[in-house]
């Protein structure tokens, strides 16, 4: 196990990073709708010093938001005690999954509503250790062991803080190469114009106070509270997925070619050096098998924690078969492309990442052949909602006259950074976050950004 990350001192961090002094506000964007519904617990107040609370409901009106009777260009529910809360009805969690659902949910902090689009955006203000909260539950089960939880307090706050860096410098765009045999396009967080984050699985899932409930998840954010990763006096991109499948990718084949020497490919276990898996023959061999990772467990104690009850209905993840009908693929890849390549005759890969995920993918038809790439266009395309990773194999065989394809596939997600899965197995094995964090993230350094207040 590599040496854990050590802490920067608060005076040479403050010297490199004065841009907090003190934990920030942030403005998370719940649901964008043209009727919202919503319940206020407590007292809250509006700008012309109204107070109202219980049910209410908005609406669009002539691109105003219409609210007692009264018209708004936007709109803002100021709590005034502290634990005061509101409820937002039908928000929709999962957006293009498989598992996309809506349920209500409740959360702390002010309410503000804005028009995009001639709809209604429901923005919660709030402190970002609140917010860190949420998403610690959200992301995972609040009743994850207290080193998983730490561990993902961490690098939540750090990607976060790393995008509103970001905001101040740039802004974040999916990129794209199109040409008549070449679609190459990956899909990176973009800038939000009139909230920082959004709730769903885009930014950070981000559940209210519905699932934020345990002492352990307290304590998770008060242990590491302004705590993040660093590299080079700046904090990290800490990316994280659920199951890598036994190794980890670069960020640069997942996202815009640039390296970062903390996101790099590792095994996802203590001792083993990976094979080449950009080479198709070992990457074959690699998904064919099922190598010692931590990621590599069923045991139900420990997935539950990392599974919320909707992400436990994918019960395979380290290794998995999806299998296609010619005409289902051909369909599939018609509708998803919008491109007429006539009957699907092969899948081929043309380039792979070090952890064996596809970055290029050819699509070969009886009228079209076409390159397409990166990770996660080619897990769209080849998916009614998202593929589990672009880290398989393809097998074809004649049934009926007519071909079977079968991909066979490794890990969930993207395989940069943290895979959930693996650090709910190492911190069972008894990891501190700290050794967890520099498993996942080598070469970070562990940084105070500020301190809790009195």
């Amino acid at each position: 196990m590599r040496e854990a990350p050590k802490f920067l001192s608060l005076q040479k961090q403050f010297n490199k990073m004065k841009q907090y002094t003190a934990a920030p506000t942030i403005h998370v964007g719940i649901l964008l709708q043209e009727k919202i519904k919503f319940n206020l617990y407590g007292t809250f107040m509006i700008e012309n010093g109204t107070e109202v609370t219980g049910p209410q409901e908005i609406e669009i009106s002539n691109g105003e938001i219409m609210f007692h009777g009264k018209s708004y260009s936007s709109l803002s529910f100021i709590a005034k005690e502290e634990l005061n809360s509101f409820e937002l009805m039908d928000v929709t969690i999962g957006i293009q999954f498989h598992w996309e659902r809506k349920e209500n949910q409740r959360f702390n902090g002010d309410l503000k509503f804005v028009i995009i689009d001639n709809k209604i955006q429901a923005i919660n203000i709030i402190h970002v250790e609140k917010y860190l909260t949420s998403v610690i539950s959200s992301e995972m089960s609040a009743t994850s062991s207290l080193e998983l939880l730490k561990a993902h307090a961490v690098i939540s706050r750090s990607w976060l803080l790393n995008k509103l860096e970001g905001k101040k410098t740039t802004s974040s765009a999916d990129e794209m190469t199109i040409s008549e045999d070449k679609i190459i396009r990956w899909y990176d967080h973009q800038d939000h114009t009139l909230f920082d984050v959004c709730a769903d699985d885009h930014c950070q899932r981000y559940q209210g106070i519905t699932k934020s409930g345990t002492l352990a998840v307290q304590e998770a954010i008060q242990a590491t509270y302004g705590q993040v990763l660093t590299y080079d006096d700046k904090i990290c991109d800490a990316r994280f997925y659920k199951a890598c499948g036994g190794a980890t990718e670069l960020f640069e084949n997942c996202w815009e070619e640039v390296h970062h020497p903390y996101l790099i490919s590792i095994a996802d276990n203590k001792n083993t050096q990976l094979p080449d898996l950009t080479n198709e023959k070992q990457a074959e061999e690699w998904i064919e098998t099922e190598p010692i990772a931590y990621c590599n467990t069923k045991d139900k104690k420990i997935l539950s924690q990392v599974l919320n009850n909707y992400d436990q209905e994918t019960p395979d993840f380290y290794r998995w078969v999806v299998e296609y009908s010619q005409e289902e693929l051909t369909q599939l890849i018609t509708e998803k492309t919008g491109i007429d390549f006539g009957k699907i005759e092969d899948l081929i890969p043309i380039k792979r990442g070090a952890s064996g995920r596809i970055i290029e993918l050819k699509i070969v038809g009886e009228k079209k052949t076409m390159v397409i790439g990166k990770e996660l266009e080619i897990r769209k395309i080849l998916s009614r909602s998202h593929l589990y990773s672009s880290a398989f194999i393809v097998r074809k065989e004649i049934r009926n006259n007519t071909i079977q394809f079968q991909l066979k596939g490794a890990g969930w997600g993207h395989g940069v950074g943290l895979c959930q899965i693996g650090a709910a197995v190492m911190a069972n094995e008894g990891y501190s976050y700290k050794e967890i964090l520099q498993h996942y993230y080598p070469n970070s350094v562990l940084s105070s950004l500020y301190e809790r207040k009195n």
